[in-house]
């Protein structure tokens, strides 16, 4: 059973939806990590009390949770929908002025707010199947925050729709709209029992009819470089520059192969992204990844490696490596239970869409909340250029994901609990 899509009220919510600054911050001692992220979580828990559930609530982690109750009577598995209120905090999230462009050509475009920032369809050849369909961008000088805008706008507008239309039968759905997610804590504070689904699915995917149920594994990496601060003058025979020393263990690092730059498909990396300090001490953050993660020790040690090689240059250097586990590859849990696969694609079909199953280099709440035990694929929501000035969406593509989760409901509630 089908049941009509309120476009113009799925775009109302996300243009709404963005234009709350939610950036995630790396260096907050809380949680959530910004004030934002709770205030777009008040306004999802009024608006879904306004749909009618009464159960939706923020708990005292920002974490939003609501039920859509079931329109049959047969006992089914209970399901849940997951997205995440927080934006990256690569680029700003502060000041959204999001730009809507109807019936899209295929020409490049300029944004007006840095008309150096241009999405130019030679770098984003997807967009010459959307011709004729709404794009929405940034104007150049924030990210758009599709990422994950775009599926809380879709879980919103799916719930909108199942509550509009009483005679779809569907089972039970768990709503979770999670925080800190850019950051890698967005299932710190939710746990399976309180989620109380047998499988989720995060809507927090690229373009269109994908289907992910498999992750990076992840570990983070500091590196700690600790030289000998004097001043510059009388710095002969007893300055031993931290920056130096930090620039050589870079240019250590592989370029030619485990680079973000180099690599792509299943290939892993190390990435360098974050550096920060001076003479006495300089810091280096990077990310480790693989999809085989025993792979993520080998990488370890080369950063070992590459520290020993560098202090050896001086006995007065100290490098310390320090290894923080991030998230594993979620493919063994997902398949635990087949029908989390299995009736993702069924529900596509019954759309008239052919799925297609796609492998994430990265990560999401997923990936986290299926080494609790829950699995949890990804789904698509429209995402483009995600953590970028660059970034935009397809309001179509949305409205598809829409139908998908409506589909989802139905097939999910002809299983036996």
């Amino acid at each position: 059973m089908t049941a009509s899509i309120d476009t113009a009220a799925l775009l109302d919510r996300f243009l709404r939806y963005v234009k709350i600054d939610t950036q995630a911050d790396e260096a907050a001692t809380h949680y959530p990590s910004t004030p934002g992220q709770l205030e777009l979580g008040r306004l999802l828990v009024d608006e879904l009390k306004a749909m009618g559930l009464a159960d939706a609530h923020q708990t005292e982690w920002g974490i939003v949770y609501a039920t859509i109750p079931a329109t049959i009577s047969t006992p089914t598995p209970v399901i849940a929908w997951i997205a995440h209120v927080d934006t990256s905090p690569e680029t700003t999230g502060k000041n959204v002025r999001p730009q809507v462009v109807t019936q899209y050509q295929g020409q490049p475009l300029v944004l007006p707010g840095n008309p150096n920032k241009v999405i130019d369809p030679a770098d984003n050849p997807e967009l010459l199947g959307l011709i004729g369909k709404t794009i929405i961008t940034t104007d150049g000088t924030t990210l758009l925050g599709a990422d994950n805008k775009a599926g809380v706008a879709v879980m919103m507008q799916a719930a909108a729709t199942l509550l509009a239309h009483p005679e779809i039968p569907h089972g039970p759905i768990r709503l979770c709209f999670t925080c800190d997610e850019e950051i890698g804590k967005g299932i710190a504070h939710v746990e399976p029992a309180e989620l109380g689904a047998v499988v989720a699915y995060t809507l927090d995917g690229a373009a269109a009819h994908e289907i992910e149920a498999e992750t990076f594994s992840a570990d983070k990496a500091t590196i700690t470089v600790r030289g000998v601060n004097i001043h510059p003058s009388i710095g002969k025979g007893k300055m031993v520059n931290a920056v130096r020393l930090a620039a050589m263990v870079l240019e250590r690092l592989p370029k030619a192969t485990l680079s973000p730059e180099t690599t792509d498909g299943r290939d892993g990396f190390i990435h360098p992204y974050q550096i920060s300090g001076g003479v006495a001490e300089v810091t280096i953050g990077l990310l480790l990844r693989d999809f085989v993660t025993a792979k993520l020790a080998d990488q370890a040690d080369m950063l070992r490696q590459i520290a020993r090689e560098v202090e050896s240059t001086d006995p007065r250097a100290k490098i310390e490596v320090e290894i923080k586990p991030q998230y594993r590859n979620m493919a063994d849990g997902i398949a635990k239970d087949p029908r989390a696969i299995a009736l993702a694609d069924e529900a596509h079909r019954r759309i008239g869409i052919t799925p297609i199953h796609r492998f994430i280099r990265g990560g999401t709440d997923g990936a986290l909340l299926t080494a609790k035990g829950v699995p949890t694929p990804n789904l698509s929501t429209g995402e483009h250029n995600p953590h970028s000035p660059l970034e935009w969406t397809c309001l179509e593509e949305m409205e598809s994901a829409v139908a998908v989760l409506v589909s989802l409901a139905q097939v999910w509630g002809e299983q036996a609990a």
